[in-house]
């Protein structure tokens, strides 16, 4: 039983057996222990303790271990110690490999089926999955080169966000901030520690001042960025804004001029916002359908079009610059509140052009934050969704790998 056991240092001294339950008495091989306070091996026993810790299952049988964890009385300092375990904590009644079971399986689940599947409350899971945070945490950040600042509104229509720190390189979650003011976010990255954090040579955010400044104080060798995502999101919304305006304007023309362009622009949003090559031939039709119903929407859309372009053709910083330019002045007219915004962050976005970074990778973080919050039926304790989103991406074998 020693041996199907397979706890290394254990071994069975008794077996006893129920109907799906086996109670295994289990002592360690070492007959010492070496002493907390000053490191001397002890020989001297002092008392015996057992308790019960629940164990990984062997067949279709429950597994519970009676611990004996002994007291020692140290000769060198004369002072009373209990041995350390390796397969269980101090005060915990599962062991590592147990918690570490459990854990995989919530990562794959949540925690409600998990514990009724183990016959577990949910407040056992959860100190399970505290314990082998506490483990992992905290997160080793020794090649961090390249940082991703992004927001996210984990519930919709409440306006309320938390902001997501990314490894760019690793495409891994590094941490979370309950608050997307710049105090929180500095008291968070703060702990990256001043090595880590001089270390970081390039920094991608979206178009918040908050970010830019807090950057520029405590990133002292990072170059910051603007993805193009965020940029070309922005061009799409106005664009999209525009169809939303002119399908007002039918609202003052005669019926039938009305109802000819209200029934074009109706339902075109996506078709608008789509890469134009992707589109089916019946969405191809559509599109001409729109531009020929409203000109300023067509100039509009080929204008998007023209900007995405730009992004992925561009061979050189120069010439991504130049063609930029270009663009910024043709679409002044129909891209007013974008071109502005453009303007005021230029530096920061042609320098996609030569980093190439994309938050793409931010933006499946997001997506996958979503997933999990709605697989934990909500979190009240922030700290917990962040420990839980921590082992969703750094646990060895979780679903993130």
């Amino acid at each position: 039983m020693t041996k199907l056991l397979n706890l290394p240092g254990v071994i069975v001294e008794d077996i006893q057996e129920a109907e799906d339950i086996l109670i295994l008495s289990v002592r360690t091989a070492t007959k010492t222990a070496k002493c907390p306070h000053c490191g001397k091996i002890s020989h001297r026993l002092h008392q015996n303790k057992k308790y019960l810790v629940k164990d990984l299952p062997i067949g279709n049988k429950e597994v519970i271990l009676r611990v004996n964890r002994r007291r020692f009385k140290c000769d060198n300092c004369k002072k009373l110690k209990s041995e350390t375990l390796d397969f269980v904590e101090t005060k915990k009644n599962f062991t590592y490999r147990y918690a570490e079971n459990i854990t995989k399986q919530v990562i794959h689940s949540d925690i409600n089926n998990v514990a009724k599947n183990n016959k577990l409350t949910g407040e056992q899971v959860e100190t399970m999955l505290m314990s082998v945070a506490l483990n992992m945490l905290p997160i080793n950040l020794d090649n961090l080169q390249r940082l991703g600042i992004d927001e996210i509104s984990l519930v919709k229509g409440q306006g309320k966000f938390i902001v997501v720190l990314v490894d760019l390189d690793t495409h891994k979650l590094l941490g979370l901030v309950s608050k997307r003011t710049q105090s929180e976010i500095k008291k968070v990255m703060l702990k990256f520690g001043e090595k880590v954090l001089a270390q970081i040579k390039e920094v991608s955010i979206d178009m918040t001042g908050n970010y830019k400044s807090l950057v520029k104080k405590i990133c002292p060798n990072a170059e910051i960025t603007i993805d193009r995502f965020h940029v070309m999101k922005m061009v799409q919304e106005e664009l999209n804004q525009a169809r939303i305006d002119q399908k007002k304007v039918a609202e003052s023309l005669n019926i039938k001029k009305r109802a000819s362009l209200f029934n074009s622009l109706k339902g075109g949003k996506y078709i608008l916002l789509k890469t134009q090559k992707d589109l089916s031939n019946q969405q191809t039709e559509k599109l001409k359908e729109i531009k020929e119903a409203s000109p300023h929407v067509a100039i509009m859309h080929e204008l998007k079009e023209e900007f995405r372009l730009i992004f992925e053709n561009r061979k050189s910083l120069g010439e991504g610059t130049l063609k930029l330019i270009d663009w910024l002045k043709r679409a002044t007219p129909f891209y007013r509140k974008s071109v502005k915004t453009i303007k005021r962050w230029f530096g920061e976005i042609v320098g996609y052009f030569e980093q190439k970074t994309t938050s793409a990778i931010v933006e499946g973080i997001n997506n996958k934050l979503k997933l999990l919050k709605r697989c934990g039926f909500g979190f009240r304790n922030f700290n917990n969704f962040e420990i839980r989103a921590l082992l969703f991406w750094h646990y060895p074998n979780s679903l993130a790998h």
